[in-house]
């Protein structure tokens, strides 16, 4: 569909083509223009500027004076598909138990790797349509999904076939990472395998057929005091460099061992959660090229502190934000959530939240040559809100779906 948008009251996340992240005192400008038009042709954003710069043409118009346009959100951490949820460990963490303490008795991860083992794939997929749908509807156009629910080569498999498939439907633009080490099995521990053995195995089992069918972009580990150990982060180093798939690493949500330091040194394209930090492993990002990635709604959800945003973006970190959409910790993906709570709790400000969940989640995808800000050329992954004050009240006014049209590679949705 060729379209023009007339009539904008406030465009938002402009950008100069090349930019691939923001950083730092970067990051403080959320660049609008008022009064605006913006073109798409092709499935691309063709051009824009100010309505007295618009020239009428062939294409359709769309008139939506008094509503805002900018990006669609990039969430670059999730755990989209999975089958079944976890509301009754939400009542036990209410009546005193931990998170470690739920995992310990079969529930978490484990609990979740069951029903996937248990539930046909088309069953898991079309769970994971439906809360793709509502994801889309609040603002998403693009979506990182990990695997790490399956626990043996056949689910993971499983699992990143039917990110494969949800992909080729076409709504959003779903990333597949393999999360090889996210918790150790009772077979695994049966075969007498400890969590780097485990990851290893793991690595040698999937990655052939991976890359074989191209079911994932990037790999993953849950490097953790009580999960997966720095000897485990060596294999996955390993593997990225003998595979070519980047790593993205989830570290320091509970506890620092080093991971972040390691990760950073190996060239991780992302670090994700880091609630817990130490100043070595805030120095080891300074100025770095890995990307911070941060899970608001989770340490919200656990009751867990939250990442040092403000110190990270003044450490000259590039700071992205997600939302850690999974059943046992982080139960919904809206993205106009994770930024208030990115403002409220993390004070940030709306500015930076809305680069931080735009262009620097498209960074941690290494999709900034697409995704992620008003840029000619880029896909029209684009957010119409409903009439509200300017694109600032999406981080101010919580509990309310401000998007009223998502458009998707030029698609109204």
């Amino acid at each position: 569909m060729n379209l023009n948008v007339i009539n904008i009251k406030e465009l938002g996340g402009i950008l100069p083509a090349g930019t691939t992240a923001l950083r730092g005192q970067e990051m403080r400008t959320f660049s609008t223009i008022e009064n605006a038009f913006l073109t798409i042709e092709n499935g691309k954003i063709a051009g824009f500027g100010t309505m007295d710069e618009f020239s009428q043409n062939d294409h359709q118009t769309l008139d939506i004076s008094g509503q805002c346009v900018m990006p669609a959100f990039v969430d670059s951490h999730s755990h989209l598909v999975y089958a079944g949820t976890r509301e009754e460990e939400f009542n036990l963490r209410l009546q005193g138990a931990s998170y470690e303490e739920i995992a310990a008795a079969g529930g978490g991860i484990l609990n979740s790797a069951g029903r996937v083992a248990t539930t046909p794939q088309e069953d898991m997929m079309a769970q994971s349509l439906r809360r793709l749908e509502r994801l889309v509807a609040y603002g998403t156009g693009t979506i990182e999904v990990k695997s790490g629910y399956g626990l043996d080569a056949e689910n993971e498999l499983k699992m990143l076939r039917t990110i494969k498939d949800m992909n080729a439907l076409g709504q959003a633009t779903l990333i597949p990472t393999f999360l090889a080490a996210h918790a150790v099995p009772a077979w695994a521990k049966e075969q007498g395998l400890n969590d780097a053995s485990y990851t290893k195995y793991m690595l040698d089992a999937c990655l052939p057929t991976i890359q074989k069918e191209e079911l994932a972009q990037f790999l993953d580990g849950f490097i953790e005091r009580d999960y997966f150990k720095l000897d485990a982060l060596q294999h996955l180093i390993e593997a990225s460099k003998a595979s070519g798939l980047p790593l993205k690493i989830h570290v320091n949500q509970f506890y620092d061992i080093g991971g972040i330091q390691m990760a950073v040194a190996a060239g991780a394209l992302s670090v994700d959660h880091l609630e817990v930090m130490t100043s070595e492993a805030m120095q080891s990002l300074h100025g770095s090229n890995t990307i911070a990635t941060l899970l608001p709604s989770c340490s919200y959800f656990l009751g867990i502190p939250y990442a040092p945003a403000r110190e990270l973006i003044e450490n000259d970190t590039i700071v992205a934000l997600a939302t850690d959409y999974n059943p046992g910790s982080s139960p919904g993906g809206n993205m106009q959530l994770v930024c208030n709570m990115a403002c409220a709790k993390m004070k940030m400000t709306p500015a930076e939240a809305l680069n931080a969940a735009t262009i620097n989640g498209a960074a941690a995808l290494n999709l900034s040559g697409r995704k992620g800000s008003i840029t000619v050329g880029k896909d029209a992954d684009l957010i119409i809100t409903k009439p509200i004050p300017s694109l600032n009240y999406l981080c101010y006014d919580f509990g309310t779906n401000h998007i009223q049209t998502t458009i998707l590679g030029g698609h109204i949705q």
